[in-house]
């Protein structure tokens, strides 16, 4: 597969108190929903080295240094697999322009990698990426693998390891401003998650600390997906909480006082639990409404009748509405949401067929 941009010719419908589109009126559809003047664009994901099954979606912040190889309003996609489609073995970053030019290589690292949906963008410059490899693309060779950290012309400026970073399957940050973040990752491996206190400084980051926070959720190898465990990472400082989609689990929980905790607080409490529109949840975003969206892996409680889906609810566990990604189950992972004076733009991949969906939404 090339890559190419394209445009989908389809009806859009935006609901006033949600961002999810869809092309169908959803469950319990608003009667005040408005048509949206523009269709998505499709990206191919695939870069040259034929990397596929793409996981990790990132924007590039508004502020991003001048200089290097990316800018503001473009959006990253990690990849998982390689040409031959064996799992924790892509090393690829490809990097989806603002302007609409077509898709380039931002980073391609060493054989066998397999660059996971951890993929964080710094206001400071930087792109942190988690990997978790295997050698032969099954569970049994898979590895604990590390956070990259790479500067913004693609080139590693170093690796973050630890006891507690035991397969990095995604991860939220944190910019406190003057250098100072946050890094929470979930590891699939011991089903926990990690908060590390950093610094960016000249060549990097520094670790000032690793906290265990949350512990407990279920995982496990899966001859399919590869393993299941804790995912998708959403942190709300205005509440100082950490929500966590556990796959496996088939819940999202809440972590409270995640940003100064000393103690593993377990898993935290249920927020939302919905045997209906949860399938394994995986990667996991906040609207600029506070609600979450949270993709379903269909590993778990799978329904054909519902492939793929996307789900959003709020934090306080009431589902909103939900929009399928793929006809065929298993497609939905990474997904993305950034705000600014013009609007929403929400993103997501679809790793059956290789592809990053953009919606460009207007304010209200």
């Amino acid at each position: 597969m090339t890559s190419r941009i394209a445009s989908i010719a389809v009806s859009l419908l935006l609901l006033p108190a949600t961002l999810l589109v869809a092309q169908a009126t959803p469950e319990g559809g608003d009667p005040h929903a408005a048509f949206l003047p523009t269709p998505p664009v499709v990206v191919s994901t695939v870069p040259p080295n034929g990397d596929v099954n793409p996981y990790g979606v990132a924007f590039v912040p508004a502020g991003f240094p001048k200089g290097g190889m990316l800018a503001p309003g473009d959006i990253l996609v990690s990849n998982f697999n390689d040409q031959a489609n064996q799992q924790g073995t892509g090393t690829t970053i490809v990097d989806v322009p603002a302007n609409g030019g077509a898709p380039t290589v931002f980073f391609q690292g060493q054989a066998g990698l397999g660059l996971s949906t951890a993929l964080a963008v710094l206001k400071e410059g930087l792109v942190v990426v988690g990997n978790f490899p295997t050698s032969d693309g099954t569970c049994a060779t898979a590895q604990a693998g590390s956070l990259l950290v790479i500067n913004s012309n693609g080139q590693l400026l170093g690796t973050l390891t630890g006891s507690d970073i035991d397969g990095p399957w995604d991860m939220t940050v944190f910019e406190r401003g003057r250098g100072g973040l946050l890094i929470f990752v979930s590891n699939v491996l011991s089903g926990t998650v990690t908060r590390l206190d950093a610094r960016v400084v000249p060549g990097g980051l520094t670790i000032l600390s690793h906290t265990q926070i949350a512990s407990g959720y279920m995982h496990r190898c899966d001859p399919a997906a590869l393993v299941v465990g804790p995912t998708g990472l959403v942190y709300d400082p205005s509440q100082d909480v950490l929500y966590v989609a556990a796959t496996e689990d088939n819940k999202v929980f809440a972590v409270r006082h995640a940003a100064e905790t000393a103690h593993d607080s377990g898993t935290g409490h249920v927020i939302y639990e919905d045997s209906v529109h949860l399938h394994g949840p995986l990667g996991m975003a906040m609207a600029p409404n506070g609600d979450l969206l949270v993709a379903n892996a269909d590993v778990i409680n799978s329904d054909p009748n519902q492939p793929s889906e996307i789900v959003e609810f709020t934090t306080s566990g009431h589902f909103v509405k939900q929009l399928s990604v793929d006809p065929a189950q298993g497609a939905s992972f990474g997904l993305a949401v950034a705000s600014g004076r013009g609007g929403t733009r929400f993103a997501y991949v679809d790793d059956a067929a290789n592809t990053l969906t953009i919606f460009n939404l207007p304010s209200p």
